[in-house]
């Protein structure tokens, strides 16, 4: 190795070398590391030292990494002599060196001061001077190293990048210096740091050093190993969530639908500012919308949110639909739909006069009472024309779960608002006609009772505040008129009833259903068939013929299905004749041709007076009906038999009628003990039908009564009342429907408890003309008018003194004054 000469004197120690100056990084003895060098001096330097030195280097870290030509007092003074293992030239003209440190050393001063000067081909080189180590052996020295070696396994778990070989190479080391130098590379401080540690000669305070920045950098190794975890976790879960998101785009994209939360949040604040709904519901909605936002979109509770806010927004808060207050064209509108029907008509044009007087009014509760087939929920949507709102229906037919009407709590799955709350989502408005059909015909089971659910939504007086499970929030039903329909009121409950005006449809007449087959069915049904009017001449004869013989009802909806045959065989013979114009005519002789052999025949009177047979008037749900009572008498110790399928009710005016002859024997003629010595038969034929009822009382009494004064009674008579003991006559319900029942059966004279004389008002005209009825008070009155007596003979036959009966219960002082 070649010396350099220091004022005129050699040393071994003192050394020239190519020098090459490092950029932010420091070499330590015992270490290879890999550089990149691509400055013409350096590279220049590099090359010399392996021509001329042996390999061997002289490498020093300038103080300012940024400067390009470093100058003496740039550079740091102690450096490493390293040597060249291995140099590789590159195409951009760099060269990759592979350096070994061998020994620290310091640049010395010559005599300019400069401590380097440049070679003859203008790359630096220095004057150096090797630096010795000392060698720490004492046992806080091994117990130092130890504690490195320990914190090198540590590193090496939490530092993936570092080789297993070389934690092992260095954990071998015993002595203190070569321990620190072999650690330092590894540790990621500054290089103005790493300059400290390299000036420090002292071994066990080196290492020292070295473990503490050891221990630092365990522990930010560990915690940037902890962070990337957490950030990886969080890295993979966002990329899987913006993977979903962009299919649900892609998807939505095809299906043509805008994704987008914060978008779908500001339209849905933009709604929510345009309704017209109360404060606090808005701020109830605003904090469904910030919990939308924060909530992913691909979780299960952002759609149970979105749903809500949905509805709400979709419901009719504040909307009411412009009505009609025309009296005229809606009386109009009513009588285009429907024939008759002028209760429920008269009290619809009611409301709307009072409610072109009132610029507030609660929406009324009526309730529609009658058989199938009359018009209940036809009607209703005829009001909701007459009055230009929204018609809405729904069946409660069978509905016995309470959610039905007050919907499910949101914490169900598939929770959904009531029916009443769908019905005005779908209408738009908050003033529609709601036609709640079938309320009748609820049931109640372990899911609750929907009629007392129903109590909240028709009563006036809590409805402006009807609390839905599913929207947890007050809404206003009070704009809305609910009309109810009901074929009875028994199975409604009495508290339910309470909240609405009942009004009673109790079928149609003879003659009305005429008209309406008339003026309604067959226009619609000829419509329906691809006929003209001039193709079916229909009789009226054959309508009545259609309306007595081939339906049972009260409603119309036999009659329409029986219209609609007759139009099908007329087009069928049209078609078969091909004439387009041919009129086919209906008669009451042809009928049966079309319609078959007849299916009913109704009640008809007897064609001759009989004893012990009198003619009754029956209310069913069809209409009225002839009731015939037959009596028979026979020899017996006076058991009473009635058959003819009777209910309590009747089986117990028939015990009453009995009772009452028995008490007025004595003014009849009868022997006190009569009842004795007869067995009584009491039949009401049609033994299949079920018959009940408290308005046959009379009737019973009279056929009884003529079988035991063997005195016919009026085959042109008939009647309708109940019988109380002492003989007097109640009152009955459903007189117009019996009274259409006589005069169709032919029957001149009628009587009717004096109390229903009022109800004559509700009987047509066309009824009452070819009919006498006769109000009576007691028995003794219908007796006279409905049995016949021979010439000059007198009915009663009354005796002095007290009736037998009776005066055979008095002591003998009691009947001897009596007498």
């Amino acid at each position: 190795m070649p010396t350099f000469s220091f004022d005129g004197k050699e040393s071994p120690n003192h050394i020239e070398l190519p020098m090459m100056s490092l950029r932010e990084v420091v070499m330590f003895p015992r270490s290879i590391a890999p550089l990149f060098v691509g400055r013409e001096a350096s590279i220049k330097a590099i090359e010399t030292a392996i021509a001329d030195h042996d390999k061997k280097i002289f490498l020093v870290t300038q103080k300012n990494p940024e400067k390009e030509r470093p100058e003496g007092d740039d550079l740091y003074e102690i450096g490493t002599v390293s040597k060249i293992l291995q140099m590789l030239r590159l195409p951009d003209g760099t060269i990759k060196v592979l350096f070994e440190g061998l020994y620290r050393a310091r640049r010395e001063q010559g005599a300019e001061g400069a401590g380097y000067e440049l070679g003859e081909d203008d790359y630096p080189r220095a004057r150096i001077v090797a630096l010795e180590e000392p060698v720490a052996d004492s046992p806080e020295a091994q117990a130092l190293i130890r504690s490195v070696q320990d914190s090198l396994e540590e590193f090496g778990k939490v530092n993936k990048k570092l080789a297993p070989e070389a934690i092992l190479a260095m954990s071998s080391l015993k002595d203190a210096g070569q321990l620190a130098d072999s650690v330092m590379p590894h540790l990621k401080v500054d290089f103005d740091r790493k300059q400290e540690i390299l000036e420090m000669f002292a071994p066990l305070e080196r290492l020292e050093k070295v473990y503490e920045l050891l221990l630092g950098e365990i522990e930010i190794v560990s915690v940037e190993k902890r962070i990337k975890g957490r950030v990886k976790d969080q890295m993979e879960k966002n990329q899987r969530e913006y993977y979903l998101n962009e299919q649900m785009k892609a998807i939505n994209k095809e299906m043509g639908r805008e994704d987008d939360p914060a978008s779908e949040a500001a339209e849905l604040e933009s709604q929510l500012d345009a309704k017209e709904m109360p404060e606090e519901h808005k701020e109830r909605v605003k904090k469904e919308i910030k919990k939308m936002r924060q909530t992913p979109s691909s979780s299960a509770e952002y759609t149970v949110v979105r749903n809500y806010i949905d509805w709400i927004l979709d419901l009719p808060w504040g909307a009411l639909k412009h009505t009609d207050t025309d009296i005229d064209k809606a009386r109009k509108v009513l009588d285009e739909d429907h024939y008759g029907l002028e209760k429920p008509k008269e009290r619809i044009l009611e409301y709307m006069a009072v409610e072109s007087l009132v610029d507030k009014l609660r929406g009324p509760i009526l309730c529609l009472v009658g058989p199938p087939g009359v018009g209940k929920t036809s009607i209703a949507k005829s009001i909701a024309r007459a009055m230009d709102r929204e018609f809405v229906r729904l069946s409660l037919g069978g509905v016995r779960d309470e959610a039905e009407i007050r919907g499910h709590r949101r914490t169900y799955v598939g929770a959904l608002p009531g029916k009443i709350i769908q019905s005005l989502k779908r209408c738009k408005f908050n003033n529609p006609v709601m036609c709640l059909d079938e309320v009748d015909k609820m049931s109640a089971d372990f899911r609750g009772d929907p009629s007392a659910a129903l109590l909240e939504v028709l009563d006036p007086e809590q409805n402006y505040a009807f609390a839905d499970h599913y929207l947890d929030l007050d809404y206003d039903l009070s704009k809305i008129f609910f009309i109810t329909t009901a074929n009875t009121l028994e199975s409604i409950p009495l508290p339910l009833q309470d909240r609405m005006e009942i009004i009673r449809l109790p079928g149609y007449l003879e003659n009305e259903k005429v008209k309406i087959a008339r003026q309604f069915l067959q226009p619609k049904q000829l419509d329906m068939h691809g006929l003209k009017e001039e193709n079916l001449i229909l009789s009226d004869n054959a309508l009545l013929d259609i309306v007595r013989q081939y339906t049972r009802e009260a409603g119309v909806r036999s009659l329409e299905r029986e219209i609609a045959s007759i139009c099908r065989k007329s087009a069928m013979k049209i078609v078969e004749e091909g004439d387009r114009d041919k009129a086919v005519h209906v008669t009451k002789q042809n009928l049966s041709t079309f319609l078959g052999v007849p299916r009913f025949r109704h009640g008809e009177r007897e064609s001759e007076s009989l004893v012990g047979v009198s003619t009754g008037l029956a209310w069913t749900q069809l209409g009225g009906e002839l009731l015939l009572v037959e009596v028979a008498l026979m020899p017996g110790k006076g058991k009473v038999q009635i058959t003819g399928k009777l209910g309590d009710v009747m089986q117990e005016s028939a015990r009453a009628a009995i009772s009452y002859i028995r008490s007025r024997s004595d003014l009849f003629g009868l022997k006190p003990d009569f009842h004795q010595q007869v067995d009584i038969h009491i039949h009401v034929p049609e033994g299949a039908t079920p018959k009940d009822g408290p308005s046959a009382g009379i009737t019973l009494a009279s056929a009884i009564t003529s079988a035991l004064l063997n005195r016919p009674v009026r085959n042109d008579l008939a009647m309708t009342g109940e019988i109380t003991l002492r003989g007097r006559v109640l009152p009955i319900g459903g007189l117009r429907e019996k009274l259409l029942a006589a005069h169709r059966g032919l029957v001149k004279t009628v009587l009717i408890p004096a109390d229903n004389k009022k109800d004559l008002k509700d009987v047509p005209n066309a009824i009452l003309k070819d009919l006498e009825v006769i109000p009576v008070e007691t028995m003794d009155e219908v007796l006279e008018h409905a049995l016949l007596c021979p010439g000059g003979e007198k009915l009663f036959c009354p005796t002095e003194g007290i009736a037998p009966v009776a005066n055979g219960l008095l002591k003998d002082e009691h009947r001897k004054s009596a007498h």
